[in-house]
């Protein structure tokens, strides 16, 4: 995946969460607990595995001037790894960027 790509990907997805792995079967701890953030937030997202292809990951650093992997993009913005994804959630920060987004609880 090259930057093209990568720019297509988050800007005809309203959530892309590229990550080692994927939603259902995360290959770290941080790409683990940043799907699982959005999946508490009841939330699709698309999951974009940076270990299938090794153009990706100095792709998507350079994208998004990040060094660490999982990224998370909403509605085409940049919003950051898994640590200020936790942080966001903690604070509602997160559910209220996600808004409309979110699926309606059952």
């Amino acid at each position: 995946m090259n930057q093209e790509d990568i720019r297509q990907t988050v800007t005809q997805n309203p959530v892309v969460l590229f990550m080692k792995g994927t939603k259902l079967f995360p290959r770290c701890g941080f790409s683990g607990r940043a799907a699982q953030i959005l999946k508490l937030c009841n939330v699709d997202f698309v999951d974009v595995n940076v270990l299938t292809d090794e153009e990706t990951v100095p792709a998507l650093r350079e994208f998004a001037d990040w060094p660490t992997i999982p990224v998370l993009y909403i509605r085409g913005e940049f919003i950051g790894g898994c640590d200020i994804m936790t942080e966001m959630y903690q604070a509602g920060e997160l559910q209220e960027i996600l808004g409309d987004l979110m699926k309606a609880a059952a």
